[in-house]
């Protein structure tokens, strides 16, 4: 009589559709797994290795890079300049006196600007 009463009970939860609410994904309730999913939120967006500071720190070191490039080639310029300059008098003589506007004792300078 009693498992008669209970299987009455059970079958009239399915009829008016007051079945189990807890209903579980991964294994997780509903509840459980929004919770997980904002603490990973959290981890992503606000933590000190958050996405947003990995993209800045990404453009960072990309703009870093471009800059030891830049002066990389400057300063194999400046290498070969600097090898020219003290290989030869003449051009040293004449780096001085466009650059530094020098002259010799029986010279007269005028700047144009």
């Amino acid at each position: 009589m009693l498992f008669k009463n209970i299987r009455i009970f059970v079958s009239s939860k399915k009829a008016l559709g007051m079945q189990n609410k807890n209903k579980r994904i991964l294994g997780l309730t509903r509840y459980q797994l929004l919770i997980l999913i904002a603490l990973i939120g959290m981890l992503f967006f606000f933590s000190d290795s958050s996405i947003m500071k990995r993209v800045r720190y990404e453009k960072q070191i990309k703009d870093i890079k471009r800059e030891i490039e830049f002066y990389r080639a400057q300063t194999d310029t400046n290498k070969v300049k600097l090898n020219e300059l003290q290989s030869n008098k003449d051009n040293l003589e004449k780096f001085a006196r466009e650059n530094y506007l020098m002259k010799k004792d029986s010279e007269e300078v005028f700047v144009i600007e």
